[in-house]
């Protein structure tokens, strides 16, 4: 028999772990699948995460507003995405979110895990 449906309210987002100074990550579905978890991801204009990867998890990332920018291939591919926009980046590919502009940009994730693993990088082929 499944279990109950589960409703997270946007008041009750907290402050999840892997921060890094402008980036606001906010854990929304974790410890209730094996298999998926999500959250918001909040980049405060003019920031930049650390270079990352989120280990064996596959990630989607859903542009909801700004205009953010993922950067991989070592820093050498910037690919932006505007609201709408849907990204898949794969489990231990290291990359790094960027926001150039003025306003926040806001991106729900989803990833294959029962929580988010954030590994954060001490730069480009840190891990």
């Amino acid at each position: 028999m499944p279990g109950p449906v589960h409703v997270t309210r946007a008041a009750s987002l907290a402050t999840s772990g892997g921060q890094t100074t402008g980036m606001i990550r906010q854990a929304a579905i974790t410890d209730l699948s094996d298999s998926i978890c999500a959250s918001v991801m909040i980049a405060k204009p003019r920031t930049a995460s650390a270079v990352h990867h989120h280990g064996k998890q596959d990630t989607v990332v859903f542009a909801r507003s700004g205009h953010g920018t993922i950067v991989s291939d070592a820093g050498s591919t910037r690919q932006r995405l505007d609201p709408g926009d849907f990204a898949l980046i794969p489990a231990y590919a290291e990359h790094q979110e960027v926001n150039d502009t003025d306003d926040d940009v806001v991106w729900i994730i989803s990833r294959s895990g029962r929580e988010a693993d954030v590994v954060n990088l001490e730069g480009w082929g840190k891990s």
